[in-house]
């Protein structure tokens, strides 16, 4: 058992999940939620402060700024509290209430900005406050997850390495796409490796990561309203995008044996298992990345009112792709009435 002093020092990234039983296709997933931050963005936030201090960009008495969805926030208000600096978030309305909170507890501020930029999201104005903040006290630090080589650099020293040493006939690997941090460290990692990895990125239906016409995204954590800085295409084998009301079909699946995943997650999966649909699994090795767990989407993801006034009352009808068939004798979790009375 490891004994740490600092908060960031653990982080499990040796646990896969076989999800061959749940969606029938041979896939496993490498869970990346479990850590003191709650997310794969452990690593990209360690990376790029441990970075900013070897560089002497943060002082005693910087404030790290930075724009973020939620699970990055998180993770840089965790390190921020633990090597003494100030921490300000900014993020939108999608951020859940459940990470706001949590930053909030960890000592860290949120600003939440309401404007919608150009692209119909909500990055263009984050960023145009963190850049406005920098201007106005050089005490403001933006370590710019968007921009900073850190982020990419992380996954290809640890997630993909992680990833090889559990899986060395590797064949494809499902990664999804925000900051494309995590693609472009794990492709680059493999664009080295042994044998030809197919990289299939996962965007969510609305986001202009990868081009295309910006639309409605109402859940945090995958998709971009800009192209993302990082992101090289020439690694990238193919782009997979996937529909909100997929990612929540996915979500619940797996929720009813037993696994809560947040909502990037649910997207991965969701993509991953359409395409292995698609074509001829045998003797193939597939891995996914699940980005973080379920516990702060409870109020999105997994609250009937909320997918019910976004999605309609149907979204997690029998119907849908993603959902699980009870036996008919067996009280169904979606029909809360037909429960037995205590």
């Amino acid at each position: 058992m490891p004994v740490i002093s600092a908060p960031h020092d653990f982080n499990e990234g040796h646990l896969f999940v076989d999800l061959k039983s749940i969606f029938g296709c041979p896939l496993y997933l490498k869970c990346e939620g479990f850590n003191f931050a709650g997310s794969i963005k452990l690593k990209a936030a360690n990376e790029m402060v441990e970075s900013a201090e070897r560089e002497g960009i943060l002082k005693p008495d910087s404030v790290i700024v930075e724009s973020s969805s939620g699970n990055l926030g998180v993770a840089l208000s965790m390190i921020a509290a633990s090597k003494g600096y100030k921490f300000l978030c900014v993020t939108d309305s999608r951020c859940n209430l459940s990470t706001r909170l949590l930053m909030e507890a960890l000592g860290s501020k949120v600003h939440i900005v309401a404007d919608l930029d150009e692209n119909g999201g909500f990055l263009g104005t984050r960023i145009e406050y963190v850049r406005s903040l920098c201007a106005s006290d050089d005490r403001y630090v933006w370590l710019s997850q968007y921009t900073n080589p850190g982020n990419w650099q992380s996954h290809y020293r640890t997630t993909a390495p992680q990833i090889a040493r559990h899986f060395p006939r590797l064949d494809v690997l499902f990664v999804g796409t925000g900051t494309a941090g995590t693609l472009m460290g794990c492709a680059r990692y493999f664009r080295q490796w042994h044998r030809p990895v197919r990289i299939i990125a996962v965007d969510s239906v609305g986001s202009v990561a990868f081009g295309g016409e910006p639309g409605r995204r109402m859940i945090p954590g995958l998709g971009m309203s800009m192209r993302p800085p990082l992101l090289d295409e020439s690694y990238v084998n193919e782009v997979i995008r996937v529909e909100e009301a997929d990612t929540i079909r996915a979500c619940h699946q797996m929720a009813r044996r037993g696994f809560l995943f947040g909502g990037s997650t649910g997207t991965v999966v969701s993509g991953a298992t359409d395409w292995l649909a698609r074509h001829d699994t045998r003797d193939m090795t597939a891995v996914a990345i699940a980005p973080d767990l379920g516990e702060r989407y409870l109020d999105t993801v997994y609250q009937t009112n909320w997918l019910q006034d976004l999605f309609g009352d149907e979204i997690l009808a029998p119907s849908g792709p993603a959902t699980t068939t009870f036996p008919t004798d067996e009280p169904s979790p979606r029909e809360p009435d037909r429960w037995p009375q205590p």
